[in-house]
């Protein structure tokens, strides 16, 4: 079972800038494409970064140019930097870690990015 932690979430004005981390648990970690998800209070969850383990990179269109993926595979990490926040990145921010079949898709406990205006 891979545990993944995210950290970094809080209160942020619009403008600012956070950065959320996310720890896996497992070396596995090396082999799995990254994401960030979010969810909106009432809205589904959506796909916001991902990174392959070869790093290519995929973006939704509301956060390109602002908002940087990156992952340390030493470190069993993944990053996002998000820059230019914006009332409407309000969320509850999740990391996932796929692999594919048969691995399940694991999830963090997500946490909570609120920004103010």
């Amino acid at each position: 079972q891979v545990q993944l932690v995210e950290s970094g979430g809080g209160l942020v004005q619009v403008g600012g800038s956070l950065k959320l981390s996310c720890l896996a648990s497992e070396s596995i970690f090396t082999i799995s494409t990254m994401g960030w998800y979010r969810q909106a209070p009432g809205q589904q969850r959506e796909l916001v970064a991902s990174i392959t383990s070869a790093g290519t990179l995929n973006y939704a269109d509301s956060v390109k140019g602002r908002f940087t993926i990156s992952r340390d595979n030493a470190k069993k990490t993944v990053y996002l930097q998000m820059n230019g926040l914006k009332s409407e990145d309000t969320a509850v921010y999740y990391c996932n870690l796929h692999i594919g079949w048969p691995r399940p898709d694991y999830w963090g406990q997500g946490t909570q990015v609120p920004v103010s205006s």
